[in-house]
């Protein structure tokens, strides 16, 4: 079959790796891709935003799935636009626009974790209406507070606040000042949870799930996770913290509740759910939902997956997930992101890139996020460039040949963290 992914990231050259493998593909599109899916599949130049074009390419092209790879298109109904159309039938990969608010409203998820008993931070949310009491109710929060914009923001729209004050600005910024336009027209005031941050990545058809991996990521620019929060700066799989004993918790506390909330409540779903998890004393609790893989943690869990990701697909859409046999991944994962410099502030595009030549490299892959041809060079287009992914027989080896390979990578102002992994060693 012909399949199609939306996305231009890593995350996306990642799925077009994965899927080209599978014994179900005959060709894979990325719309609208990069340097790198442009190596692996047939870049096209449209929008993931624009439905119309892209129902017009999947028909011309004979297109049976559409897989979708960012937040954006899931939030706006993608996935009700094509169930909605007479002349293409084929499956997409992605929740109704009503599920995606597991992602795409901080409020809904919270609620819908509420009503089905699922281990969360405590919370209220706010409005320009309310905002007189949002005060009031930060004023008499215990420190530090968290504050999210209600609405998707980029991966922006989360302040964790030391002091009141800086509480009080980041609530007046968001609300009065329209900081994230519509996205912060509410927020969410949190509970702080102290713990340890994994994501666990199911696939569901709204009544089963199957698990498909789980990855710890590194979101601090700095050595050591210190300074400014970015997009991801590096991944490991799997973690050694999530034994057997962890994972129960985690299915039988998180999962198995969240999916059969999502029945009970009729969710049409049929996609991937991201959870983002906390271990608090032992235990695991939810810090966020999201609809899609995340990126850099694709970049780890796709070549971790022991299993033909079509399969899986499939079965979502026919039958059968329960019975989808996955193996346990045989090593270790990891994955060093290689950033422009200046990132996460203002940085420089343009820049051209120096690849190695990797066709007998059995050990290491490179997975293009932010880059674009520009005739046979290519270049930089993003603040997060490359995610270098190696296997390991553990975490510190992996690591070890991700580093090493970045090495022979180059682009003026390149820079990566050296420690991804660190406190596994």
């Amino acid at each position: 079959m012909n399949i199609l992914i939306l996305g231009s990231g890593g995350r996306e050259h990642a799925l077009a790796w994965k899927i080209k493998e599978s014994k179900h593909c005959d060709k894979v599109f990325i719309a609208p891709g990069n340097a790198g899916t442009a190596t692996t599949g047939q870049n096209v130049p449209i929008e993931v935003n624009d439905f119309v074009k892209i129902k017009q390419f999947v028909i011309d092209n004979k297109v049976s799935m559409l897989v979708v790879g960012p937040e954006d298109p899931l939030v706006n109904g993608i996935y009700d636009y094509f169930q909605a159309q007479q002349d293409w039938k084929g499956m997409v990969i992605a929740p109704s626009k009503y599920g995606a608010q597991l992602e795409g409203s901080k409020a809904f998820s919270k609620k819908f974790m509420e009503r089905h008993g699922i281990p969360t931070a405590s919370y209220a949310e706010f409005n320009e209406q309310t905002y007189e009491q949002g005060k009031a109710y930060i004023a008499a929060h215990s420190l530090p507070v968290v504050l999210k914009a209600d609405g998707l923001a980029a991966g922006k729209g989360v302040v964790i606040a030391a002091t009141h004050e800086e509480a009080l600005n980041t609530f007046e910024e968001m609300i009065l000042n329209k900081q994230f336009g519509e996205a912060s027209s509410k927020v969410v005031i949190e509970q702080f949870l102290d713990g340890i941050e994994v994501s666990v990545f199911v696939l569901t058809d709204g009544k089963d799930y199957k698990i498909i991996g789980h990855a710890k990521d590194y979101k601090r620019i700095g050595e050591g996770d210190t300074g400014l929060n970015t997009g991801g700066m590096g991944c490991v799989t799997p973690v050694p913290f999530m034994d057997n004993a962890f994972m129960e918790q985690v299915e039988k506390k998180i999962i198995h509740p969240t999916i059969k909330g999502i029945a009970e409540e009729k969710i049409d779903y049929k996609g991937f759910i991201f959870f983002g998890l906390i271990k608090v004393n032992g235990a695991p609790m939810v810090i966020e939902y999201n609809c899609r893989m995340g990126d850099p943690e694709t970049e780890v869990i796709m070549p971790s997956l022991n299993a033909d990701i079509v399969d899986l697909f499939l079965a979502v859409y026919h039958g059968g997930l329960k019975e989808v046999n996955i193996q346990p991944a045989s090593r270790s994962c990891v994955t060093v992101v290689a950033v422009s410099g200046g990132y996460p502030g203002s940085y420089e595009k343009g820049k051209k890139i120096t690849l190695p030549d990797l066709k007998d490299n059995k050990e290491s892959l490179v997975f293009h996020a932010g880059t674009k041809l520009d005739g046979n060079d290519t270049l930089t287009n993003g603040g997060r460039v490359l995610a270098v992914t190696s296997y390991g027989e553990n975490i510190e080896q992996a690591a070890e040949k991700s580093r090493a390979l970045l090495k022979q990578i180059q682009f003026d102002g390149m820079q990566y963290r050296s420690d991804i992994g660190y406190e596994f060693k």
